[in-house]
């Protein structure tokens, strides 16, 4: 007969109340799989272990009938691996109101407990199929478990969409990358994950994808930002200048007047779009003072200075504390 040391407790390896309701159950038990799946942790023998003592706790508290049949028989659930008879009735075992001598044989009760065809009493004649919380039909298996990757792409490659060959233990696949990937969009390849080490059925590999810095333009949300410097004619009297984006060179007007720091937008000359069309071209403008000018250019910012009435610093004779 087991002892109290002999008992599994399901509610204290899944780490819930006897009370919890199968939602919390649920959530439970996906958390503690995500953590100790073996494919999580290589090597792991104390993860692998209980892993399967989770998967086992599971198999029964998620399933209403069984877990009532748990909750009523308690420390006699592992007399099913010992090939031992039932207790009697009169063993004093503190088990109520339930009928032991109904069974011929330990296999009899268990068949019983667990729901298989075969037990005394209701069970009897009934076939029953194991399923996981997914639906699969299943004995003590795991589902196959996703892979996680990154992928690193320059800016053209994710701009225009590339072919990548990719490594994966001893096999080679190839994989498209569509044009307008953006940093830490996700490309889902099916079967090319780990195979579940019970099934050997392969889940899915996820590339994250990761865009290497570009000197000249960089992301701004969904667009892409830019920054031009500009000369100070330029800014004051306005003009046309040339800028680049990523497919070629555009004319763009800068309208008189203009200060260091302000954007102009290209409308549709940004970043490709997954459905189609583009984004927007920000253009951060800069003035670039020179610092090497000519005679000509020195007598002809003498002449402005001598001359301006403007002053960008008249409101500021009124700041005080």
């Amino acid at each position: 007969m087991p002892t109290a040391t002999d008992f599994k407790d399901y509610y204290a390896i899944i780490g819930v109340d006897k009370n919890a309701t199968p939602e919390e159950i649920k959530r439970a038990y996906r958390k503690l799989a995500r953590k100790y799946h073996p494919d999580l942790n290589p090597g792991d023998q104390q993860a692998e272990t209980r892993f399967k003592e989770i998967n086992e706790a599971n198999e029964v508290l998620s399933d209403p009938e069984k877990r009532k049949k748990y909750d009523q028989f308690g420390q006699y659930w592992h007399q099913a691996s010992q090939g031992a008879a039932p207790p009697p009735r009169d063993a004093g075992v503190g088990v109520e109101g339930f009928d032991f001598d109904q069974y011929g044989d330990f296999d009899s009760f268990i068949n019983d407990l667990l729901g298989r065809f075969g037990g005394a009493g209701r069970t009897r004649g009934r076939t029953y199929t194991y399923r996981t919380p997914t639906g699969e039909p299943t004995g003590f298996t795991s589902p196959p478990a996703d892979t996680e990757a990154a992928i690193a792409l320059n800016f053209s490659e994710a701009f225009h969409g590339v072919q990548k060959r990719l490594q994966l233990d001893n096999e080679v696949i190839n994989v498209r990358i569509p044009p307008g990937a953006k940093p830490g969009s996700r490309i889902r390849i099916q079967g090319k994950g780990h195979p579940s080490p019970f099934s050997q059925q392969r889940g899915d590999l996820y590339l994250t994808i990761e865009v290497l810095p570009h000197p000249f333009f960089k992301f701004a949300d969904d667009n892409i930002l830019c920054e031009i410097p500009i000369r100070p004619d330029e800014a004051v009297l306005g003009a046309q200048i040339q800028v680049p984006t990523p497919d070629g060179s555009v004319t763009m007007k800068i309208p008189p007047g203009v200060r260091s720091g302000q954007s102009l937008r290209l409308r549709g000359k940004g970043w490709r779009q997954p459905q189609g069309g583009r984004t927007d071209l920000i253009v951060k403008l800069q003035i670039f003072p020179p610092k090497d000018i000519s005679p000509i250019e020195r007598e002809a910012y003498e002449t402005i200075q001598a001359n301006t009435s403007f002053d960008p610093r008249a409101q500021l004779q009124e700041v005080t504390l």
